[in-house]
């Protein structure tokens, strides 16, 4: 059984490292990795955010985010913004970042579409409980 969760895992990692490189392949006409992709998606999808929020979130170290949000800022994709709290600073999209992200959306999109296009609903459903379940032991 050993075997199989070292196999199991080592393919979750593997197709993991994948998506991102073809996702990395997609975003360069836009200057964005994968990692700010996620960034701008979770801000796009879920609002203004902390820092600490955003890294809770996607489950990635605080330096990681921290570098990661500085050369979004730098490239004028997002920007901080007072927050309730006069401690807190909320991570923003830009405007320019809302005019932009349909487009990139709209790639992306077609991109996991053409990715996952061998697949059956089912099937898909089912892997999708299943890293849910996964993720919520985490």
């Amino acid at each position: 059984m050993s075997y199989v969760n070292r196999h199991l895992i080592h393919q979750i990692n593997q197709s993991a490292r994948l998506i991102t490189k073809k996702a990395n392949e997609q975003l360069e006409p836009f200057g964005l990795f994968s990692s700010q992709w996620t960034i701008l998606y979770c801000l796009r999808t879920i609002g203004p955010m902390t820092q600490k929020e955003i890294w809770s979130y996607l489950n990635v170290e605080a330096p990681t985010v921290t570098r990661t949000i500085k050369r979004l800022e730098e490239n004028g994709w997002i920007q901080r913004e007072q927050g309730e709290d006069k401690r807190e600073k909320l991570v923003v999209l830009t405007h320019e970042a809302e005019k932009k992200y349909d487009e990139i959306n709209v790639k992306m999109l077609e991109f996991e579409e053409q990715l996952l296009a061998e697949y059956e609903d089912k099937e898909k459903e089912a892997f999708s409980h299943f890293l849910k379940l996964f993720l919520n032991k985490g």
